[in-house]
Order: structure tokens, then sequence, then C-alpha cells
């Protein structure tokens, strides 16, 4: 009787005080029934609301069963059509005999709305139920990141996702029946599908070779686009380990062929229990050998010029925020409760006597179908808890995310071999986005340091693509700021959650690219690489290690460049990085852990 009684309470819950579904019941401790059991059955009824409401309006069971009220009737009507074992509860009980009594009706009244939706059976049913209820909840896609540490997205496509039909508009995934994925245009190996598949019990989910992370959390790292000759990464507030390993894959995927991987991702993350999510994350995503992570170390604790951060050259910094992005999803779920019978009695233009349940439950059904602008803002934390604020608490709040957000980011100008990184947030909050930003560029490490936006024409190629960006408004005015600045909305169409990110770069500092040196690099110092990712040597380097290859060297031909082995191509590379690197590795078990000792491998 209690799961009944307790969902029915759950859904209930009035206005955005009663916070996000999950909130509302994971976070009740005097709750007899299990919580996963009262999240399942108010989900699910939520999702068939339209059809039992219609079920048992036309069966009139409301009008002899006086001891049901319309949030009961729809949550037992659930179980006795849908659910495997019917109503859990006793056979003598009032509240199953209040139901059961009317099966003969019950059924055919079921048959009779499915007939009506032209479903030949229940399954398609439930896929136009699924379907109907992610277009008119506001559901996104479920998006999914192909590991590429551990597999590949050719791979993924023709085991995982092999019974998936592939549309080409991301709406389509919300909208269409059946299981469908969209292949996303803006961030390679990633993957929208159908919100209602479970795609936590497939064995690549399990093994860690699929990773659920919404498309706007991965613009952080793809933005960041690190390359081996960037050096080391750092993730400065890296649990649960979406974008730690999203990092620690295209480290991976850049390491030239025929090359050992010299560059590591060092994770910070001051929480102890959030760095054990992180640890786990990483081992499972077969990120532990390019991954360092720090369990409860501060991550402004540390000193830039540590010998153990020499070679930093990239740092992704995703602070906490107010989370007001993702706020929305899954809060005020829409229930559709049948007509009690003194209400179909009244007169057009009357109020009806409903009793208080009822009238609780029709106030809500309005105000969830159109929530409204005056809702009091709501905070998320880094472990998903909601909590409603006034206007001034949430102006204190934003102060307060602000500030320590700068911080953060003037301590990352300081790395000395920064050369670029990025800021993130899934706040849709100007003051804790643009306007950091701003203060950033501002700040005197930024100018002592040649620290300066990365503009939009100077992105990586998805993230230029993508069409949303800064509020020129939120950046004083600065249309070149705004431009460089990244946005999404959630509820736009896009199926994305509210995000904000910008990436800086450094000013000048090019003598890396001294005439010595044997590859060719563009205006920023990086080298340049041909299509099949092998550093391209310059003219004179080519022909030179052409005529003084030892015989018993491997040599082999990409494109119109010759390249020598993974022995050779360590002899010609520029000596100061690799013989630091050489050193650093070579030591790095004896010296760097004595010196910092807050990483565990």
């Amino acid at each position: 009787m209690s799961l009944y009684h307790e969902t029915a309470e759950v859904l209930s819950a009035s206005g955005p005080a009663g916070g996000n579904l999950k909130t509302r019941i994971f976070g009740k401790k005097d709750l007899k029934t299990s919580q996963q059991q009262i999240y399942a059955l108010a989900v699910e009824t939520c999702k068939w609301s339209p059809v039992l409401k219609e079920v048992i309006e036309n069966a009139d069971i409301l009008r002899v069963e006086r001891k049901l009220n319309p949030i009961l009737a729809v949550l037992l009507v659930h179980d006795f059509l849908l659910a495997k074992q019917g109503i859990a509860l006793p056979a003598t009980h009032g509240l199953r005999a209040s139901v059961e009594r009317h099966k003969a009706r019950l059924t055919s009244e079921f048959t009779r709305s499915r007939l009506r939706r032209k479903a030949p059976s229940v399954d398609v049913l439930r896929q136009q139920i699924e379907a109907d209820y992610a277009v008119n909840s506001g559901a996104h896609p479920r998006w999914v990141r192909v590991n590429t540490l551990l597999t590949t997205l050719e791979d993924q496509l023709e085991s995982t996702f092999k019974e998936f039909t592939r549309v080409y508009v991301v709406g389509d995934v919300i909208s269409g029946l059946g299981k469908t994925m969209y292949l996303d245009e803006h961030i390679p190996n990633l993957i929208a599908i159908t919100p209602g598949f479970e795609i936590s019990k497939t064995d690549a989910y399990k093994t860690g070779k699929i990773i659920l992370q919404d498309k706007a959390s991965c613009f952080p790292a793809y933005l960041l686009d690190p390359y081996s000759e960037d050096g080391d990464v750092i993730d400065s507030c890296a649990a649960p380990g979406n974008k730690t390993t999203h990092l620690a894959a295209i480290v991976h995927s850049r390491i030239p062929e025929g090359e050992d991987n010299h560059s590591t991702v060092y994770a910070f993350e001051k929480d102890r229990h959030r760095a054990k999510t992180l640890e786990k994350m990483v081992q499972l995503a077969g990120a532990k050998d390019i991954t360092r992570i720090s369990i409860g170390q501060d991550f402004l604790k540390v000193d830039p010029k540590a010998a153990l951060f020499k070679n930093v050259g990239a740092l992704l910094l995703d602070p906490s925020c107010s989370g007001s992005g993702i706020v929305g999803r899954d809060v005020r779920p829409t229930v559709h409760l049948p007509v009690a019978p003194d209400a179909k009695a009244q007169k057009s233009g009357q109020k009806p006597a409903h009793k208080p349940g009822n009238s609780q439950g029709r106030k809500r059904k309005r105000d969830e179908t159109t929530p409204g602008e005056d809702s009091p803002p709501v905070v998320v934390d880094d472990d998903g808890k909601q909590t409603v604020l006034s206007e001034q608490e949430l102006a204190a709040r934003l102060d307060a995310l602000s500030s320590f957000q700068l911080i953060l980011l003037e301590h990352a100008f300081k790395f000395p071999s920064a050369k670029k990184l990025t800021y993130s947030t899934c706040s849709v909050h100007a003051q804790e986005n643009e306007q950091v930003v701003l203060k950033a560029l501002k700040s005197d490490i930024a100018k002592q340091r040649g620290w300066r936006i990365l503009t939009r024409d100077r992105q990586i190629r998805g993230m230029k693509d993508w069409p949303v960006r800064g509020s020129v408004d939120a950046a004083d005015g600065n249309a070149i700021v705004a431009e460089a600045c990244i946005r999404s909305y959630k509820d736009d169409g896009r199926g994305v959650m509210g995000f904000f990110v910008a990436a800086f770069v450094r000013d000048g500092e090019q003598s890396i690219a001294d005439d010595d040196e044997p590859y060719v690099r563009d205006e920023d110092g990086r080298i340049v690489r041909d299509m099949f990712g092998m550093p391209m040597l310059k003219p004179d380097h080519a022909t030179t290690a052409a005529a003084a290859a030892a015989p018993d060297h491997t040599r082999q031909a990409v494109g119109h460049v010759l390249v020598t082995g993974a022995d050779d191509a360590e002899m010609d590379s520029d000596s100061d990085s690799d013989s630091a690197s050489d050193d650093s590795a070579g030591n790095s078990e004896s010296v760097d852990d004595e010196e910092w000792g807050g990483f565990g491998d």
C-alpha cells in the first residue's frame, strides 16, 4: 500500500519547491518503499497517463469507486494493465479490488484506446508513448560518446547500434518510433540515440567502450584540442570523469604512428568521495596509463612552477557553477489525471467542487504543462542536488561562484608552459560566463603572460561551425569576445543542455620553431601533420634524412614525405623538449612522487 500512496505524494508536490523528481524521491529518508520502485512507477505512469486518463474516464470507475482519487487511480490502473506482476498489493486489499472488479471494462477500453491510436499491438503503442512523452516533456536524446581508447565508431555501429535506424536530424531521434540514432556533425565519435533505449544494459556500456555524456559536455575537451607537442594536460575539477576520459582519448588519438605517448593527463578532484568515482571511471574507460589522479587535492593549492608540471601546456577548467543549464530536465513531470464525476456534472463556466486532493492535482497539471517564467531560481551542486533560492540568495550565490571561477582562471594562467586552456560551465548566467571571461582577460596575470581569447576563426572546425555563440550584451558590447564564446541552451531543439565554453591561448612565444627544428610548424608553433597524423618534415630535412638513412632502419612513405621509424624520429626531433620528457619519464617515480605525492597510479 505504501508504494502507491508514497508515489502519489511525490507526484502531488506542487511547484519547483518540489524539486527535481529524482531529488524529491531519493532525497526522502522516511520512505517505506524502495526509492527505485517509486521512481520507476512515477515516471512510467506519467508517460502512460494520457492513455490511462482516457481509459479510466471511459470505464467510469471513479463514479463507482468513491475511495479512489484520480492520482491513485492512474497509478493502480497503470500497474493493472501494464506491469508484469500486476498491482503490487495483496489480492484481498481494498485498493486492488476496487480496480480489478472492473477488469473487463478497463481491458476493453484499453484496447479501444490502442486501436484509436492505430497501434496493432501493445509494443507498438509503447513506442508511440515513449516518443510522445519525449516530445511533450522536452526530453533530450541520449548522447553516447564512443570511447576510442577501447573501440572505434565503426565497431560500435556494427555491434551495439546495429539494429538502429540512422536519422539525419537530431530532433527525429526524439520524435521517431523504434530505435534511432544520429551521428553528430560537430563532435567526432558522438551519437544521439532514442531516450527510451536502455543503453546501460549493453555490454559496451558495462565495459567502458561507450560513455553517456551530453554533447555540450564534450565541447571543452574538443575545443582544447590537445596535441602531443602541447605536452601534459590538466583537468582541474575532474569528477566524475567524462571530460577527463575524453581528454585522454583525444591525447591518445594524437600520438603519431610509431611513437610512444609522452603526455599525461593530470586529474584533480578535491572531494575524496567524488575522486573515487573519477578513479573508477578512468579505470573502466582504459585511461589509467595516460591519467594520473589526485585524490583530495585542491587545484588552487598546486604550485604552477612545480617541476612535475613544467611540461603542462593545456588546461581544462570546468569549475563548480550554479548548474542552471541542467535545471528543467525531469522537473515537475506532467501527469494527466482523469476528471472526477462531480467535475463532469458541473455546468460550463462553473467552478468544480473537487476534493482537496483532486483540486491540487488539476492545478498541478496546469502548472506543469506551462511552467511559469516567474518560477523561483534553482541551483544544482556538483552532486546534482537542487536548491530553490530567492532572487537575493541567487545574486549572492552567483557573486561567490564567479569570484571563485575567476580565481581559478587566474591560477591556471600562471603555469609556465601553458599555451591553451578552456573555461566552461553548465550555467546560463552571464555573470558566470562572459563576465568571467572579460575579467580574466583584463587581469594582470593575463596581460603579463599574453593570454588572449581564442577567436572563432581559429577554433577547431566543429566548434567554429557551432551556431550558438555568446551574448554581445553580456560581453559588454565586445562582439569579438562574444563570437569567440560558445553557448548552448536546453530546449532549443538542438538536444543539448545549457552550457558555456570559451578558450584562451597565449600570445607570441614562437621560439620553439627555430631554423634547425626538423618539423614544419604553423604560425602558432604547432607541428603540421599530414592526413595520417604524421609530423611533416621540412623539405631539407626530409631529403637529408632520406640520404643519410642506415640500411637497417625501417622507413615508410607517407604521402610525399619519407618518414623515419620511431627511433630515428626521436633522434631528429628538437632536443630541448624531448630530452626533458625523457628525463622526467625516467625519474617520474623516484623524483616527481617525492616532490608531489598527490597522484595515484
